[in-house]
């Protein structure tokens, strides 16, 4: 497949805000960029996209001071410059808001977005009442559903992002780089985010938008840059482009067989449920539940009653805090249920902790892989082996042979990329990573599999191929509930969605009465019956 043609974008007689030109970066025998060029405009939103591995990332550290380059130029407003430690960059306006958070938990929300920077008396003593008047002042200027008063450790993860994106926009800032900045938000704290950049754009910042939700980058950009393996694949006025064009130019030659699949896989969330003949050959999906919850009540859950059935994909859908995750961690014995009832294949689940659930056969993909999914200092195979040792032991002792050619098979079934299953889960890619965490409940399949935000941080090829896995466990038998801030993702995934709001299940839809996205976000703002749409 030939090369997507890249649309010229307007030029502009404004000095650039950053200007990336011929930049490469060698990492031992890994050419990481190759000449790459960047070009971000006073008050620009400019998107830069591409999979895990094109470069972002390390383009990303050299202008934010982390990393120098080899070869080639950077210039902030008309004057080259060569950041030798995140200090200088932040010296010269560049503000990045990274995936992995830097906040100090322990502190208030007011205290982290102040740090460095506090008003302070001649004594040196912080004068906390002007703090927590500055922080508010600015929360409510743009909107952000904050408390300063409150503890980052007490936050839900989205928020914690929200506070970090905050500290970034409350500084002295000429150039702001966002990376995956809505990765854990709903439709709601979207537009709150979105909102704040144009507050900031207003006054002429610079914006380098990382992300991988490209439905993104026709709400907030004016600009997009391609990058794919470490050089420029295309540049293009967003107003000039489209969605099958962006992806053409993420993934290159692999963008045919990644239309094959979307092809094939149009439809399959709404056929799941039904009977599964058609698509395999084997009995897979019936009406009769694999779990069900009846009135299950606890200090975050008020009364939440669904049920599962074999080979349904399920959608829990709300607002930050509603008590989507909630109800996945009570299944999965993570937190104690008060009253009610969970009932799996008609059987009391009775999950006082993770490992009753896992041996009876209930599987957890959590919404943060590094901090709850992972061992990243351990390799694959010991990754693949922790929540199955009793299957791989013998005697007490590991039986190290079984453990490698497992993960060596779950490895070619989810199309693992890494050198081989000894190598250290911290240097694959994002994407690798989550199907590492995947591949942990492969073999034998769960009869339940929780996904909390399941594609968070995965560029569009990585997703693509863990939406296959999702509907693999499916067409399998498997029963599967998914909690996605990405209402596209639910809509492509499941056959009911359930709407939660304040810890309780406000109703459940089928797939088939949504007819987008719009549709569901309206149902999670404002709860309500949806309209049928006969006429």
């Amino acid at each position: 497949m030939s090369e997507p043609v890249a649309v010229a974008a307007s030029s502009s007689p404004r000095v650039p805000l950053i200007r990336v030109t011929g930049v490469t970066k060698k990492f031992g025998g890994v050419q990481a960029l190759r000449g790459v060029n960047l070009e971000v405009l006073p008050g620009e939103v400019h998107a830069l996209l591409g999979e895990n591995g094109a470069g972002k990332s390390t383009l990303i550290k050299i202008l934010s001071g982390v990393h120098a380059y080899d070869e080639g130029s950077i210039e902030i407003a008309g004057q080259k410059v060569a950041f030798e430690s995140p200090a200088k960059s932040r010296e010269a306006g560049v503000a990045v808001v990274y995936q992995d958070l830097s906040l100090v938990e322990s502190l208030s929300v007011g205290a982290n977005l102040m740090l460095g920077r506090e008003p302070r008396t001649r004594l040196g003593f912080v004068r906390q009442r002007e703090l927590m008047a500055q922080v508010s002042a600015f929360l409510r200027e743009h909107n952000i559903p904050l408390d300063p008063r409150v503890p980052v450790d007490s936050l839900p993860f989205a928020y914690r992002q929200m506070t970090e994106i905050c500290k970034a926009l409350m500084g002295d800032v000429r150039v702001l780089i966002l990376d995956e900045p809505t990765s854990a938000l709903t439709g709601g704290e979207e537009q709150i985010l979105f909102d704040a950049i144009r507050t900031v754009t207003a006054r002429g910042v610079g914006v380098i938008y990382v992300t991988h939700r490209l439905n993104e980058v026709f709400r907030i950009s004016q600009r997009v840059t391609v990058f794919r393996d470490g050089a420029n694949a295309g540049h293009f006025a967003t107003a000039e482009t489209d969605m099958k064009q962006l992806v053409a130019a993420i993934v290159g030659p692999r963008h045919a067989a990644m239309q094959a699949r979307q092809e094939t896989a149009t439809g399959t969330a709404a056929q799941t449920a039904l009977s599964a003949d058609e698509k395999t050959g084997a009995p897979v999906a019936h009406n009769a539940p694999v779990l069900k919850l009846s009135n299950v009540s606890n200090a975050r859950l008020s009364g939440v009653s669904f049920s599962l059935r074999h080979g349904e994909v399920h959608g829990l859908a709300g607002l930050i805090g509603s008590g989507r995750t909630e109800i996945l961690l009570t299944i999965f014995g993570l937190l104690p249920i008060h009253e009610g009832t969970i009932d799996l294949e008609g059987q009391p689940l009775a999950a006082r902790r993770p490992a009753d659930a896992i041996q009876r056969g209930v599987a957890l993909v959590p919404e943060d892989r590094h901090l709850q999914g992972l061992v990243l200092d351990h390799s694959i195979e010991r990754n693949l082996t922790l929540p199955r040792l009793p299957q791989f032991s013998r005697g007490g002792w590991l039986r190290a042979q079984a453990a490698a050619q497992q993960a060596r098979i779950a490895m070619k079934q989810l199309s693992v990329k890494a050198p081989d299953a000894s190598t250290h889960v911290k240097f694959l890619s994002g994407g690798n990573q989550q199907k590492v965490v995947f591949a942990k409940w492969n073999y034998p399949r769960p009869k339940v599999l929780l996904l909390d935000e399941p594609t968070v941080g995965v560029d569009v090829g990585a997703r693509e191929e863990i939406y296959g896995v999702v509907h693999d466990a499916a067409r399998a038998g498997t029963g599967v509930v998914v909690v996605s801030s990405d209402l596209d993702e639910l809509l492509r995934l499941c056959d009911r969605i359930s709407i939660v709001v304040t810890g309780s299940i406000e109703r459940t839809v089928e797939r088939a009465q949504l007819r987008h996205a719009e549709e569901l976000h309206h149902l999670i703002q404002l709860p309500r019956p949806i309209e049928e749409s006969a006429t």
